[in-house]
């Protein structure tokens, strides 16, 4: 009873935080005719800057983002924010799937209802994604709901800023409002990183796209279905790391106390099944 009163109570902080930024979200998108969905925010149909160009490898980004591009994602929803402890304490007991490591007993620890659940597995990610009738996100559709259609550095514009985000472990979701992406999407830049649906992979490039022997910024290679991406940087990560458009890779069975998730939905009509 008292997870459950305490699962209540953060709630009803969120919705709160959630209205405040509300109006500058809807500034400025189309509208489609698509149901409002509790916890989560509805990314429009059409075009978004995705990736890094040349001139950013030699400043602040790594191989694997380039080339930047023009891509098109359909409109889909994606969750206001992590998923939190509370939540996914649910899915255990329901389920009886392993909880956490941090976790104590079958338990996480007093007053950590609201902060993004982590040390799970990409694995973990995606039956809990499945358990609630969603899946996670594809590394296009996050990059999109973190940067908006403006081609920005991090979801609150193009520059740095350290009030943004914490530095002192993980923190309950939506602990910094002003941590919000265009469409009023929140923590996309640092708490917890987040698994991605994508398996990791080059991007497709066009001929004469390549990157000239001078850039030295980290490399990657990429073998097939090996690992999973994840996205968003987190607590403990350096700033260009936390960029919108920043790729990191984990094998999709291992888990770490600082990658967590957040999932995302189709709108009606749709058929979700990503591969």
């Amino acid at each position: 009873m008292k997870h459950i009163f305490i699962l209540i109570a953060f709630s009803a902080v969120l919705a709160a935080a959630v209205f405040v930024v509300w109006a500058e979200r809807a500034r400025g998108q189309a509208t489609e005719d698509v149901p409002e969905v509790t916890g989560m925010v509805y990314i429009p149909a059409g075009e978004f800057v995705m990736g890094s160009t040349l001139g950013d490898l030699g400043e602040w980004a790594d191989q694997d983002e380039f080339p930047q591009r023009s891509v098109w994602v359909d409109g889909f929803y994606i969750d206001f924010h992590e998923v939190t402890n509370a939540h996914y304490k649910l899915f255990v007991d329901s389920t009886g799937i392993e909880p956490p490591h941090l976790w104590e007993d079958g338990n996480y620890p007093i007053g950590h209802d609201g902060r993004p659940v982590v040390d799970v597995s990409w694995e973990e990610a995606a039956a809990y994604a499945r358990f609630v009738g969603k899946r996670l996100p594809t590394e296009t559709e996050w990059e999109k709901a973190a940067r908006g259609s403006d081609g920005r550095a991090y979801p609150w514009g193009d520059n740095y800023d350290a009030h943004m985000i914490n530095s002192e472990g993980l923190q309950p979701v939506i602990s910094i409002p002003s941590n919000a992406s265009p469409y009023g999407v929140y923590d996309m830049a640092g708490n917890a990183a987040e698994w991605v649906d994508d398996w990791y992979a080059a991007y497709p490039r066009q001929p004469g796209e390549e990157i000239p022997k001078e850039v030295t910024t980290r490399k990657q290679s990429y073998p097939e279905k090996k690992y999973k991406v994840h996205r968003g940087g987190a607590f403990n990560t350096f700033g260009r790391y936390l960029r919108c458009a920043n790729r990191e890779r984990e094998k999709p069975d291992k888990k770490w106390r600082y990658i967590g998730f957040r999932c995302a939905m189709d709108p009606p009509g749709r058929d979700s099944n990503p591969e």
